[in-house]
């Protein structure tokens, strides 16, 4: 059987119509790694979201809008937009219980800072305001969504690095706000040349890694993007062995 990887839904922030929903792009990329996305709705219910939890054997976080800054103690600038309640509730429950329980997580976007948080790290709120001479950083709705932006920096002796195979990519880009001061329980893997976070890692986990860019929308164009999806459903396959 295919491995069962949860994906929270993102809920109703851009249309009148009541509807929880995650984008397709995700779902494929799992699909192509040999796992079974399952969407998880934004319930009120923790034990329903429990029940849900106890049969996955993965956590995919995605991207999205912004995180209510109050989770990592600032007070919200007007930069900060497209702010869902429910979903930060229910994604900091899952991941903390993921992350304490070493179901594999992969933390995408939106993923890498919901993350960070929920294991006491914080946030730049905005790149451009809060980061003098910082890149380019989110080229939406300029440009597709496997517009390669920039370069990311890979750490040697990293779980990423190790998946990837490379030192150095270019990925793409959709973000404005960035991990800023780093959770205790994570390592840094990747930076952008600027110095911006790219992804963090938990070293002593069966496999927790965040990324800022969007692999999802490079699976087809970038063989080293897809073994990022299998490395997460190749540790979630195992969890049981």
């Amino acid at each position: 059987m295919r491995p069962l990887i949860g994906i929270p839904c993102q809920g109703n922030l851009r249309s009148a119509y009541r509807r929880f929903c995650v984008g397709q792009s995700y779902c494929r990329a799992l699909e192509m790694a040999g796992g079974a996305p399952v969407l998880i709705p934004l319930l009120s219910d923790e034990q329903a979201l429990w029940d849900i939890y106890q049969r996955l054997d993965g956590l995919l976080l995605a991207g999205g809008g912004d995180i209510a800054p109050h989770h990592f103690g600032q007070v919200r600038t007007a930069k900060v937009s497209y702010v869902d309640p429910p979903r930060d509730r229910v994604e900091m429950l899952l991941v903390r219980r993921a992350v304490a329980d070493d179901l594999p997580v992969l933390a995408i976007c939106r993923g890498i800072q919901v993350l960070n948080v929920a294991l006491g790290g914080t946030l730049y709120q905005d790149i451009p305001s809060q980061i003098p001479h910082a890149l380019r950083h989110n080229f939406h709705p300029d440009h597709p969504r496997n517009f390669l932006g920039h370069e990311v920096v890979v750490q040697d002796e990293t779980r990423l690095a190790h998946i990837l195979g490379a030192s150095c990519i270019r990925v793409n880009s959709f973000h404005h706000q960035a991990v800023k001061e780093v959770s205790s329980e994570l390592c840094v893997a990747a930076f952008a040349p600027d110095g911006v976070i790219e992804a963090v890692e938990a070293q002593d986990r069966r496999f927790v890694v965040g990324v800022q860019w969007h692999p999802e929308e490079l699976v087809r164009d970038d063989p080293r993007m897809v073994r990022l999806f299998k490395a997460l459903v190749e540790a979630s396959g195992s969890r049981w062995q």
